[in-house]
């Protein structure tokens, strides 16, 4: 035990110091002698007194790691050294041991195997540390909410993003925002900030009839205590829906909610329909003026608070969340920074409106399918023993309307499962894009807080810290009444956070809270001035404040700034999944999905923002940097994967040479132990992790399909796009689908993305039959050459085999493998046969030709 540390730090347990015991039971003492003065009544504790007891409920940490066990751990690390030596024997033989006869050959698969050597490691060592952690709700509860008095739990700004409403559709937006309005929190600390990038009026007009919704939606979830809260997939569930349900009342509030829900889709359908035709002159609102956002690059800034301000009561007389829609101004030749630049956009509104410490982004598809979802971040946030130096808390994503099988690897669960949980144990998750809780200041650039001394500060106009994380102003404000003694420049603040006064105001409050004498409507009109266009304009936004500028994964960008500034972050898996979304689940989506993030990672690898050159002298660990340069570098892995993949090919079809000279009994010894260590890790890596071997062979099979199509195309996109400034598109168009239940999953979908897995797939099956045909007509001892060759086709074309399934398959013909090995067999055969030759005997004297003369 580290005798700096307080005994807090540790949990609770039997080990104590003699000292503090000692000094533990003198406070018992003092407490009993002042319950005693008291008359017997029981001590009335305001949250505040050192002289409790430190086994006190309310005292102890509202959340804990939970280590993996040392029995599952210890061999997975110990393999994994092996690994890496048998790693470095096998690459001595390889270099020391070239092929001759095919030397352009073996040095393109040497060179490919030592990249993936370094992939390897570059993925497998932030895996050293994995953790699980738990949390403690009903401790959070016991020391923030005390009965009688006012909730103490922090407020919440909760932000959906969206932008086009025929491409993302408003009734799920409005699903999810419904899932935010119900969610189990004290109503005044939730507010729901709604980006629409758009301006479309159809958005405006959806969420419109969502509030009105919402007040009969929102009072039936807390009363009957439903999950989800999101009536789409609440009364999609085939479960027993009368479970755990005690009033008698149920079962026709249900059915006469489940109308109103249905009526409501009916409007909301009726909306989407009428907005299919735009009229040509643009929309026009009731009072005849045309609607602003009719031009969707030339229109103002919009803000429409729909519930909030004491407007917002649901049908029971009870106060809602406030919801918020915001537009940004658009102007043309302006930058807007797409999704990045709308997120900062929400940032300066919310903290002008309502300015809480914590704020949640969610995709539009993204809802709370745990209502207690926030509850399980505050207990990190909130936490007094970690909380001040934690900057976000993530949730992994999780998906519905996935079939069982997963063909594509949608779920994604060996990154949430596994690499998250590796780096929830050094320094934290990166961020992910949604379901995700961060703390406003870690957002504006500050450094992480330190113990015992203040931190370093980025530039002197930033707020000072005090030893246990709190701010100490040293501004001065005229706005508001804030004034201090030591006045600061006012060009240095807008500088770094713009020509606001009130939102500069703002960012001093650490524990947030609106300013003190502002009026709504002054308040109104400041958020439409932080949405400008112009508004950012030599200021820091996007470089070292909010969501950073300079690639399309912004939010790996933001996370990885956040590290550097010395924060940590959190992993958070509820027993129940704290927010579901819907995912691209045919292969063409997939694959354009795949294709945005690996151009993202692209554009951090050519930016000054790269990990392998930015943030040394920080706060960022050098395993945590390890990762970070694997979400940077490992698109370009995509050009030694189509090599490698191609070799099998040319080497069955065009030299019949092979990349590696005849193995002796050592250098079988050491490739034999290489896919043993292989194998190994993947088991002891599912063992501990929970993975099932199903979901982590979907995950081996998409690598290569993403990494030889959509990460190769990144790749030079990416090049064309940084260097050369040019920018491309790749489009698809639809084949076909039906109405059946994942029919999506088996509708094809043609798009250039496809070209190379189907070439790679196509030349290797012909190579399997050009090798087995070329083996037989050498005879059977011939075997032994082509068996490596076939081997590593193989390995090609089953890695491949999802695409082909998609290609030629569907859920209700004949399964694709019997229609692939037929005609593999099929050709093999036929090459026998000929080979054969049953039809002509066969004589062993000498071969007779005619001499032209008739014998007869």
């Amino acid at each position: 035990m580290d005798p700096s540390k307080d005994l807090a730090a540790y949990g609770y347990g039997s080990v104590a110091w003699k000292e503090r015991m000692e000094s533990w039971k003198q406070r018992q003492e003092k407490l009993q002698m002042m319950k005693n003065e008291k008359g017997g009544k029981e001590w009335d504790d305001d949250g505040d007194n050192p002289d409790l007891p430190l086994m006190d409920e309310a005292r102890q940490p509202l959340s804990r790691k939970l280590p993996i066990s040392s029995s599952q751990i210890n061999p997975y690390r110990m393999i994994i050294v092996i690994r890496l030596v048998v790693l470095g024997f096998f690459f001595h033989y390889r270099v020391m041991h070239p092929v001759n006869e095919a030397y352009a050959l073996w040095l393109i698969s040497v060179i490919c195997e030592i990249w993936f050597g370094l992939s390897w490691i570059l993925d497998q060592f932030p895996k050293w540390l994995p953790i699980d952690r738990e949390t403690y709700l009903d401790r959070l509860s016991l020391r923030y909410e005390k009965e009688g008095q006012p909730s103490q739990l922090a407020p919440v700004d909760i932000f959906v993003s969206t932008v086009d409403p025929l491409k993302e559709p408003p009734l799920v937006t409005a699903n999810t925002v419904l899932s935010i309005l119900a969610v189990d929190y004290p109503v005044d600390k939730v507010s729901c900030y709604v980006s629409d990038d758009g301006a479309a009026m159809l958005t405006f007009e959806a969420l419109s009839e969502t509030s009105e919704f919402a007040r009969k939606w929102v009072p039936f979830c807390k009363i009957f205590n439903i999950e989800p809260r999101v009536p789409e997939f609440y009364f999609a569930q085939k479960i027993d829906y009368l479970k755990d349900k005690v009033e008698a009342s149920f079962v026709k509030e249900r059915r006469a909610m489940k109308r109103e829900y249905e009526e409501f889709k009916v409007r909301i359908n009726a909306l989407v329909a009428k907005a299919q035709k735009v009229p040509e002159e643009g929309w026009t609102m009731q009072d005849g003026t045309p609607w602003p956002g009719n031009n969707v690059r030339d229109h103002p800034g919009m803000i429409q608070v729909f519930l909030g301000q004491s407007g917002g009561h649901d049908s029971d007389g009870n106060e809602l969340p406030r919801l918020v829609y915001v537009s940004r101004e658009k102007r043309p030749g302006y930058n807007h920074h797409k999704k990045a630049g709308a997120m900062n956009a929400l940032v300066r509104v919310s903290a002008v409106l309502t300015n809480v410490p914590y704020l949640l982004n969610l995709d539009y598809d993204h809802y709370f399918n745990n209502s207690k979802a926030i509850w399980e971040a505050m207990c990190f946030m909130m936490d007094p023993l970690i909380g001040k130096r934690v900057c976000y808390v993530q949730f992994p994503q999780r998906f519905d309307g996935i079939d069982r099988h997963d063909r594509y690897a949608n779920r994604n669960t060996v990154f949430f499962d596994i690499n998250m949980k590796g780096l929830d144990g050094i320094q934290g998750p990166i961020y992910v894009g949604t379901g995700c809780v961060f703390r406003r200041l870690a957002l504006y650039g500050y450094d992480a807080p330190k113990a015992k001394k203040p931190p370093t500060r980025t530039c002197n106009c930033l707020p000072k810290w005090c030893c246990c994380g709190c701010f100490i102003n040293t501004f001065m404000f005229s706005y508001a009444g804030i004034e201090t003694e030591n006045p600061t420049p006012q060009h240095k603040l807008e500088k770094k956070f713009g020509q606001s006064s009130v939102f500069v105001a703002s960012t001093m409050l650490e524990d947030g809270g609106t300013l003190k004498g502002t009026s709504p409507a002054s308040l109104l009109k400041e958020a439409i001035h932080v949405i400008s266009c112009g508004y950012e304009d030599k200021t820091e936004w996007g470089k070292e404040v909010g969501w950073i500028y300079g690639s399309v994964t912004e939010d790996i960008l933001t996370g990885f700034k956040m590290h550097c500034h010395g924060w940590r972050s959190i992993y958070c898996i509820p027993a129940r999944p704290a927010f579901k979304g819907s995912a691209p689940i045919n292969l063409s989506n997939r694959l354009h999905q795949v294709l945005r993030w690996a151009l993202g990672s692209i554009e951090i690898f050519l930016s000054r923002h790269c990990p392998l050159w930015y943030g040394y002298g920080g706060g960022l660990k050098w395993l945590e940097r390890l990762s970070y340069i694997n979400a940077t570098v490992y698109p370009w892995t995509s050009i030694p994967l189509l090599a490698y993949c191609t070799l099998p090919a040319v080497c069955c079809l065009l030299t019949g040479k092979f990349i590696t000279p005849e193995l002796s009994n050592v250098a079988s010894l050491w490739f034999l132990s290489l896919f043993i260590c292989i194998f190994a890790t993947s088991i002891l890596e599912m063992r501990w992790s929970g993975v099932g071997i199903e979901e982590w062979w979907r995950n081996e099979q998409f690598w290569v399909i993403g990494g030889v199509s959509a990460h190769l195309f990144a790749v030079f996109q990416g090049l064309l796009k940084v260097l050369a400034g040019v920018d491309t598109n790749f489009t698809m168009t639809s084949k076909g689908g039906d109405d059946e239940e994942f029919s999506e999953l088996y509708a094809f979908k043609w798009t250039t993305l496809l070209i190379p897995p189907t070439t790679l797939l196509i030349i290797n099956l012909i190579g399997v039959v050009a090798g087995v045909s070329n083996a037989i007509n050498n005879g059977y001892e011939s075997w032994g050459p082509p068996f490596g060759k076939l081997f590593f086709a193989f390995w090609v074309i089953v890695h491949l085999y999802p695409l082909l399934k998609g290609l030629l398959g569907r859920q209700n013909r004949t399964p694709t493998i019997i229609i692939v090995w037929s005609i593999l067999l099929a050709s093999i055969f036929s090459l026998l046969w000929v080979r054969v030759d049953p039809f002509f005997a066969k004589s062993d004297g000498p071969l007779l030709e005619g001499c032209g003369l008739d014998c007869n």
